[in-house]
């Protein structure tokens, strides 16, 4: 029997609402093992670069659920690749994990100050926490294939491992090797972390730019300083010589002229950030000869491309004229460069619909114990409700992006940085958020110490209703798109035409890797196969 597109429709959505049952299902049974792995993640915390033992996690585990992975995509030695098909056709939908920590937030999953046992507090720990978010996007996926299998529905689920969010690295990457080609659509999800952007989907103001450079100072002939000092020395800058400034000094001015100057960059608006790490690599050992090598990574955050590279001119110009002063040669790499995101209503609102059947997390007993010791190790009164209530509470696209533009400028269309952005330039994309647990403000008490609420991110009673909401609403989106060709189509149109009105070239050639080789903060082995972390904390 042929179906009218009226009859399609309705029988489309009759299979999408069973579908969706049981995804939700297949999540609810599961729940204590979702609980469990993210733990296992949250407990890894792994930096930038080097969460080994997280992707390989992963790609153990996808394999074993039935997806074809490909460990170490795109060259970058923590990243993967999953895919699993069902059936002929139906569209290709893709999500993604994340899954490194930051250095120097090593917390305990408990109600006080104190990092994770055996480990010192500089150690990483999960801020955002990526661990949920990697776990989240895992049970709606696993959600799906289930539906998928149950019900008989057609359609492939591709699945990447991103690793180095903290410093954008890898959806660049990933996007330029082809990996988000003939994909549909892709569904993006962060934990809360501002507000008004909680349960909620990004409607028009999506994130900015972000560009991050390495500037590397090397002093390569250090004896050419002066060339008639101690003649007859056969070392070439002995201790009574004047030494060549080398490559400490460059860095020194390299960064207090780009601290000088900022100012100067961009005018003071438009919420534009820049920021910098100094790495530690050629800094150990002090002696009378100059540094050899130093190097300084900036980072900066821009709502428009144009404002970006007025701000790269700036460093640009500053790092050339630093590594002239002190006698160094200059070198610089890349790490990122994003582009803007592209909006998709389509997708944002047929997501945001799921989230409303699948309402906003709840708070239970147990978690709400949790955050009054927290307050109580404060020297607070506990609250009878410690959680923010927006936490526990929707808001609609349409409201948070008004609320969002009250703080913005009229011509500014970006906001913040993710680099989710990459991926909203190859398939119609929709980038949502779910409450983390956060704590409501005592008056007069000002804002929590950050390790609050790191430690919430890892209590199961306070995580476990982030990854339950965020996986079930990704499953029902998912399957809302394999079982509704006219949503996909629209969501295709859509982004067609927002490509066409600015097609945005990516902004790093098409052979480009980034520099997982640098000395990127790294945990050192210990005895018997431990972790440790220098500095160390009292005691190890």
């Amino acid at each position: 029997m042929t179906l009218t597109p009226t009859q399609s429709s309705t029988a489309g959505t009759e299979i999408s609402q069973a579908a969706k049952g049981t995804a939700q299902a297949w999540i609810d049974a599961n729940m204590d093992r979702l609980s469990v792995w993210h733990k296992h993640i949250w407990e890894l915390a792994e930096p930038a670069w080097r969460e080994y033992k997280s992707a390989q996690w992963y790609v153990e585990l996808l394999r074993a659920e039935g997806f074809t992975v490909e460990a170490g995509s795109a060259g970058m030695p923590t990243a993967f690749s999953a895919e699993w098909s069902h059936g002929d056709g139906g569209p290709v939908l893709l999500t993604y994990a994340e899954y490194d920590a930051v250095p120097g937030n090593c917390q305990s999953a408990g109600t006080d100050p104190e990092p994770r046992e055996g480990l010192s507090p500089y150690a990483p720990g999960h801020t955002d926490p990526h661990s949920a978010l990697g776990i989240s996007t895992l049970a709606g996926l696993l959600g799906t294939k289930h539906a998928m299998e149950v019900h008989g529905i057609a359609g492939t689920l591709k699945y990447t491992g991103e690793p180095a969010e903290k410093v954008q690295g890898s959806k660049v990457v990933h996007g330029l090797r082809g990996y988000y080609d003939g994909v549909d659509a892709i569904v993006s999800f962060h934990p809360f972390y501002m507000l008004p952007l909680c349960n909620t989907a990004r409607w028009d103001t999506q994130c900015g730019s972000y560009y991050s450079k390495v500037f590397t100072f090397v002093c390569d002939e250090p004896e050419t300083w002066q060339l008639s000092a101690n003649p007859n020395s056969p070392i070439p800058a002995s201790h009574s010589a004047a030494r060549a400034p080398g490559a400490n000094v460059a860095l020194m001015s390299m960064y207090t002229s780009t601290r000088v100057m900022q100012d100067a960059m961009l005018p003071s608006f438009g919420g534009w950030s820049l920021s910098d790490a100094i790495f530690t690599q050629g800094q150990a050992t002090a002696d009378n000869l100059p540094a050899r090598i130093a190097q300084i990574q900036y980072s900066w955050r821009c709502p428009t491309l144009e404002m970006a590279e007025h701000v790269l001119a700036v460093l640009d110009r500053n790092a050339e004229h630093a590594a002239a002063l002190a006698h160094c040669r200059l070198e610089t790499t890349w790490v990122a460069r994003n582009r803007p995101g592209r909006t998709n209503h389509v997708l944002a609102q047929a997501l945001y619909n799921n989230l409303e059947q699948v309402g906003a997390p709840q708070y239970g007993s147990e978690a709400i114990a949790a955050a009054q010791k927290i307050q109580q190790t404060l020297g607070m009164e506990p609250m009878d409700k410690p959680f923010l209530d927006e936490c526990e509470a929707l808001i609609s696209p349409q409201d948070a992006e008004a609320a969002l533009r009250e703080h913005l400028a009229p011509w500014q269309k970006n906001w913040t940085s993710d680099d989710y952005v990459e991926m909203t330039h190859y398939a119609p994309t929709v980038r949502f958020y779910v409450s983390r647990p956060a704590l409501k403000p005592a008056p007069g008490q000002g804002a929590y110490p950050g390790w609050v609420m790191n430690a919430l991110g890892g209590i199961p009673a306070t995580i476990d209703p982030t990854i339950d909401v965020a996986g079930k609403t990704i499953a029902g989106t998912f399957v809302d798109l394999l079982t509704r060709p006219e949503l996909v189509d629209a969501a295709k149109a859509e982004f067609s035409q927002r490509t066409a009105e600015d097609p945005s070239p990516a902004l790093l050639p098409a052979d480009f890797m980034p520099p997982v080789e640098f000395a990127w903060p790294d945990y050192s082995a210990a005895p018997g196969a431990g972790r440790v972390w220098y500095p160390k904390a009292a005691g190890q």
